[in-house]
């Protein structure tokens, strides 16, 4: 049921109009999906495959030896050199078997629930396009990302917080920013809403000093019934619903919001389960734990992103890859174990489905000597809970991790897979634009079978 807008004739009409037109009204899926929220945990600047989860022993064995006869592209930026080995042993975990690099010693106790992509392609080279087509299926901006498609197929649970929440990284956002988690031709209500892990969750979210609830409540019966004549004159404007709908969910947010926020309610075996004692996982794990309370509030899609700007501030490992991915694996490895082992002990793991990956991978050969450019030929991604099986690997890269040996990996399968546990035909969610039903997964995309329970 609704939140009811007001009192009186103009708060029972906007209740009335809410309740019939509302973008992010519960919605059924096609059939029974297990997944009934996502959380996308995005790193951003490319994690190389090769010192992650997806082991290379030919790179020892052919160190400093030039890549050739590969169809190889030219490596442009600066001083190409040979194969490099990972610096970071891999070992077998779980009952699986499972290959993980010492990067992610947290991540790897846990490798029985997760499902390996070690096979994903994408199509451009740079970060920008890589970005958007991982988001939203296109290298191109102004199409609706993931998080629109989920919440335009689902609504939301609550009405009282943003069906789709952002987290950015402290030192700055992606490149080509809010696109990434834009609606694009949808309606804005689909559109991400970023927040913020400390403080306000949403800047301005409190109101001025000497507007009280009370008067606020005014204000807004008088907006709705202006809203509402004009709706009635121009029963054609679909927009006009959700701008009424984004008026009360601020006025709603003033108090859901800030409890979703208030990480002081939790114990305190919790919050070091998310490493928020810890400096160097403080940031993350506040926005992993967060992110547990979205989701267990009803909150659709919730995106993390890990890295921000440019260069070392992302995993965007030009130079120096052992400090680069070091940090960077240091600051998300225990929050996103934590945010696993949460979701399980909760009973949540089973109907949220948790996505990991950048944008693209990156080469076997050295660049600078001690860095790696990038590759969207072949890079892994992982998924877990939300009806996703586990201890499974996907795919395989060829013997450097250059390119995909064996049952490659679109993006567009990568979605295709995310809206069937979702409960969604892929083929079948789309929406009507420039005279075309438009789809996340564009004109193809095939479920990854080998990846659902």
């Amino acid at each position: 049921m609704l939140w009811k807008a007001g009192g009186g004739i103009a708060g029972l009409a906007l209740t009335d109009l809410l309740a019939a037109e509302s973008p992010l009204a519960p919605k059924k899926p096609h059939f029974a999906g297990k997944a009934k929220a996502v959380i996308s945990i995005f790193c951003y600047g490319g994690v190389s495959q090769m010192d992650s989860f997806d082991p290379k022993p030919e790179l020892y064995r052919r160190r400093g030896e030039a890549m050739t006869g590969k169809g190889e592209v030219v490596v442009s930026q600066g001083n190409p050199g040979g194969f490099m080995p990972s610096p970071w042993e891999f070992r077998k975990h779980g009952q699986c078997g499972m290959d993980v690099s010492a990067l992610f010693p947290n991540v790897a106790q846990l490798v029985d629930d997760i499902g390996f992509i070690r096979s994903m392609y994408a199509v451009s080279n740079d970060h920008a396009p890589a970005l958007f087509q991982m988001n939203t299926g296109s290298i191109l901006p102004g199409n609706p990302s993931m998080g629109s498609w989920a919440t335009y197929g689902l609504g939301t649970q609550n009405q009282s917080l943003p069906a789709y929440i952002v987290f950015t990284d402290p030192r700055g956002g992606p490149i080509g920013g809010a696109p990434n988690w834009g609606n694009g031709y949808m309606p804005a209500a689909y559109q991400g809403t970023q927040f913020r892990s400390t403080g306000d969750p949403i800047v301005d979210l409190k109101p001025a000093s000497d507007m009280t609830p009370e008067r606020q409540r005014r204000w807004l019966d008088l907006l709705a019934k202006l809203n509402t004549e004009h709706a009635q004159k121009n029963p054609e404007d679909t927009e006009l619903s959700a701008r009424i709908a984004t008026y009360e969910l601020a006025f709603r947010m003033q108090t859901e919001a800030l409890e979703a926020a208030a990480l002081d309610k939790e114990s305190a075996a919790t919050r070091k389960l998310y490493g928020l004692e810890d400096k160097t996982t403080e940031y993350f794990g506040r926005q992993c734990l967060l992110a547990r309370r979205l989701v267990e509030r009803g909150v659709r899609f919730v995106q993390l992103y890990s890295g921000g700007g440019n260069f070392q501030t992302s995993w965007d490992a030009h130079w120096d890859i052992e400090y680069n991915h070091g940090l960077h694996a240091k600051e998300t490895d225990a929050p996103i174990a934590g945010l696993l082992r949460d979701l399980k002990s909760r009973g949540l793991l089973d109907s949220t489905l948790v996505l990991w990956h950048g944008e693209f991978g990156r080469m076997p050969i050295s660049q600078r000597m001690s860095g790696r450019d990038h590759n969207p030929h072949a890079f892994t991604v992982w998924m877990a809970g939300g009806g996703v099986k586990g201890g499974v690997a996907v795919g395989q890269s060829d013997e450097f991790g250059y390119k995909v040996a064996e049952n490659g990996k679109s993006i567009n399968d990568l979605h295709a897979t995310m809206l069937h546990l979702l409960g969604f035909n892929h083929e079948k969610l789309t929406y009507f634009h420039n005279g075309r039903h438009m789809r996340l997964t564009d004109v193809s995309g095939n479920v990854i079978k080998d990846l659902v329970a």
